[in-house]
């Protein structure tokens, strides 16, 4: 299983026009669904004069949590095709929202896909996309006694990060990419009187 996902590193814009009807795409990096809540309210109220404001989010590395939604337009017409360009371009952690404003000419249901297609994808487009890793954290407590033995495992690691904090006894929080995490903890396992929690 790769231990990677992609994402975007800061927020971009995308223009079309179809028939008139002006597309504006905004694309935002985000973690929560409070954010994403936020932002489409923030956006709503800057776009008040559109008629619709038509958005799709991904978030996790797993990428199951996600949803689209039409703001009015025919079902299916402007969501999905949204939440499909998230998809194809195999992103996570995203929110993209596009704006219309009508220009006077129906589009019809194809129309309308293409459109808003067209409108996520030249956000996409114009996004920094990232590849990041995906980390596991191990919580690992132990006497002083045993800190030159888990400095040695530690060192071993290039990519791992740790946050320390030594009063009675040491406790260190680990934080390692996921496709070596179990060759770690095999290691710290074998010095003995270590206690691990995975979190």
């Amino acid at each position: 299983m790769s231990d990677t996902y992609k994402t975007i590193s800061q927020s971009a814009e995308g223009f079309i026009t179809e028939k008139k009807s002006k597309f504006i795409a905004h694309i935002f990096p985000v973690k929560t669904v409070d954010e994403i809540k936020e932002t489409l309210d923030e956006y709503r109220k800057k776009y008040y004069d559109a008629r619709h404001v038509c958005w799709a989010y991904m978030l996790g590395w797993e990428r199951e949590n996600f949803r689209s939604n039409d703001d009015g337009e025919p079902s299916g017409t402007a969501g999905r095709p949204i939440l499909g360009q998230i998809n194809s371009n195999e992103l996570t952690d995203v929110l993209i929202l596009v704006v219309r404003y009508f220009g006077g000419t129906l589009l019809g249901m194809g129309g309308l896909i293409k459109a808003y297609k067209e409108a996520a994808g030249e956000a996409i487009a114009n996004a920094q996309i990232q590849e990041k890793t995906i980390n596991d954290i191990i919580e690992i407590h132990f006497d002083y006694i045993l800190l030159n033995e888990v400095m040695r495992v530690l060192k071993q690691f290039e990519e791992v990060r740790w946050v320390q904090d030594f009063q009675e006894n040491c406790v260190m929080q680990l934080e390692i990419r996921r496709s070596l995490s179990e060759k770690l903890l095999r290691m710290l396992e074998e010095i003995h009187g270590i206690t691990i929690q995975n979190i």
